[in-house]
Formats: C-alpha cells, structure tokens, sequence
C-alpha cells in the first residue's frame, strides 16, 4: 500500500509496524492491513505489541484444550458465537487478538456489534488468553483495558505458573473467582459453563468435558438457552 507526497511524483511507502509503536486506532489498522503476512499484531493502550512465535506445549496445546471445552460449550448453547483469535475493536486504544472469545450473539442480546467489514466492536462477554512469555501484558495493561471496557469474564491461563485465574467484573472491578470444594469455577454470565481447574491444568481433557457436561445438563443452562431464544425470537 502505498500513498503519493504533495508533489505526485514518489510513492511513499507506509512504515511497518514495530513493537513499541505508539499510534491511533485508524493508523493502526492502515499499517496491519499493508503487512498482509502478519500474522497477529495487538494495539493495547495505544502501544503495538506482536508477539513471537508460538511454541507447541507453552501455547498451542494448551489453547487447543481451551478451545475444545469451550467449543462443547457453545455446541450447545444456541445464541453464542465461539471466536479464535478475533480482531477486537475494543475501544480507540485497543485493537486486540485475544486467543479466544465467546459471546451472546447480538439478535440474542449480546454487548457487541459486528462491523461491517466483520470484527468485533465492543466487549465480548468472556475473553480467555493463554498467557507463556505474555503474562506481564495480559494480567497488566490488557486486564486494565478488559475491565475498564467492561468484559464480563476474564480467564488468563499461565503455562509456566501451571496456574488459571479467571475474573468476574463485578461493580466494574474484576474479582478473582476461586474453585468450589469440587476444584470447579462455575461461570456466573455462561451458566453451566463449568470448568475443572487442575484437570485442565493438568490435560486430563476427559473429566474436564466430563464435568462440563454436567453443566450442560444442569437446569440453569436450560434456563439460559431458553432466555436466549425467547431474545431471539423477539427482535425485529
């Protein structure tokens, strides 16, 4: 991409971006959109940061696992829409890639909108980030500008730490939620989203599918895809 100077005769060509760039939200988009082999770029806080490369059992493991509880999850709860790494305009100083998203749909009453070229605008309900070499940014200015944009649920799941924190915002501040004496975080805005913490951390997937589906059999997530639904029909 390229734009012409005041006298017409020599492209200029558009910086690329770099990490520590601090630019506005439009400046931003124009520069990603020129690197069409980026692979992920965030603006968070107004600062560009890109990530390195994603090793196996530090990342993409562990987000597979994420997603495939979450994934079951929304497989049956109709009304939600499941996003892996989504462009996120969050607010003017936040373009943001978060590992995942999961979201009530907005004809089902959902707090974001789709743009027209087809990211999300606004604050998806829960976002989850897998956090190995990036937990300083995700449980700093990310978190930071999560709660203040007013994100529901927040799971940041450190590998190095073995450790999984997921946040409620409540009265606008995130709370750390802790596991029930069965070692399980229930969601407070998924009902019936419930996740077995140290199973997870540990990669038993079977009894984490296996206690999530005792949510999905539970009568608050009944409750919740009937709520969905009646959203549903009555919008225009």
């Amino acid at each position: 991409m390229t734009s012409t100077n005041l006298r017409g005769a020599i492209p200029l060509q558009l910086p690329p971006l770099e990490n520590g760039d601090r630019l506005t939200r439009a400046e931003f988009e124009r520069r990603y959109a020129a690197m069409p082999n980026l692979k992920k770029a965030e603006l968070i806080e107004g600062v560009v940061y890109m990530p390195a490369a994603l090793r196996f059992r530090s990342h993409g493991q562990p987000h597979g696992d994420l997603m495939t509880w979450l994934g079951v999850y929304k497989a049956f709860t109709p009304g939600l829409g499941l996003g892996v790494e989504p462009t996120v305009r969050l607010d003017l100083h936040n373009v943001l890639q978060p590992d995942a998203v999961l979201l009530i749909e907005p004809i089902a009453g959902g707090q974001v909108q789709l743009s027209e070229d087809d990211y999300i605008e606004g604050a998806p309900e829960l976002v989850a980030e897998v956090a190995a070499s990036s937990s300083a940014i995700d449980l700093g200015n990310k978190q930071w500008a999560y709660q203040r944009d007013g994100v529901q649920e927040y799971l940041v799941w450190q590998v190095f730490e073995q450790r999984l924190d997921w946040f409620s915002l409540q009265d606008g501040v995130f709370v750390a939620l802790e596991p029930d004496a069965q070692g399980m975080i229930r969601s407070r805005v998924f009902p019936g989203l419930w996740l077995a913490v140290s199973d997870l951390l540990a990669g038993h997937m079977q009894q984490v599918l296996a206690v999530l589906q005792q949510g999905l059999g539970s009568t608050e997530h009944q409750v919740f895809v009937q709520k969905l639904a009646d959203c549903s029909l009555s919008q225009p």
